[in-house]
């Protein structure tokens, strides 16, 4: 019987001969699971979640304490997300949040919030920002908070809560998604 190589003789050629099974066997796993692809063009996008959204914000306007709008987008915007959150701190308060992806294939997201402007908006930035400008939509005024390299946010005071628009979306899809905040009514719960 051999005897095995003491190990200060064992090099680089040992080592790839050891690794290549566990190579092999990982690639066949995942090919088994049906888990990767090879894609050399790049990746591409795939369906755009489904979400209920009229079903989210009527039930969110029952169990929060501000008004909570729906507002009527265009019809090839896709509502692809929602989630609830709480901003801290004495000027905070309960949020809800919607997404839309619009015709262009560019995300908007839509906070309401009873949480002050100063709260609400590092809050969803991630960060503190300060306002870069005003933007006169339908008769309400809309705060921009516009940052290099971060998506532009606009935030409004509607009395009893506020609503921020956040996204990669253009500034007439910003309006157009403004323009139908400042048109819907509150849900009733």
């Amino acid at each position: 019987m051999a005897e095995k190589k003491p190990r200060i003789l064992q090099n680089n050629k040992d080592m790839m001969w050891s690794i290549i099974p566990l190579v092999l066997l990982c690639l066949i796993v995942a090919g088994v699971a049906s888990r990767c692809s090879f894609s050399p063009g790049g990746p591409t996008s795939g369906p755009v979640p489904q979400f209920d959204v009229d079903a989210s914000l009527k039930y969110d306007a029952g169990v929060l304490g501000f008004p909570v709008r729906d507002p009527a987008v265009p019809e090839d915007w896709q509502p692809n997300s929602g989630s609830r959150g709480v901003v801290g701190g004495d000027s905070g308060g309960d949020v809800t949040t919607v997404g839309y992806i619009t015709s262009k294939g560019r995300y908007l997201q839509l906070s309401q919030s009873a949480a002050t402007e100063e709260a609400l908006v590092p809050w969803v930035a991630g960060d503190l920002r300060s306002p870069t400008g005003v933007a006169p939509v339908a008769g309400d005024r809309w705060v921009e908070y516009a940052e290099e390299g971060s998506e532009p946010i606009w935030v409004t005071d509607l009395g009893d809560v506020r609503v921020l628009i956040k996204g990669s979306g253009t500034t007439e899809e910003f309006t157009e998604l403004a323009t139908a905040v400042d048109a819907a009514q509150p849900l009733t719960p």
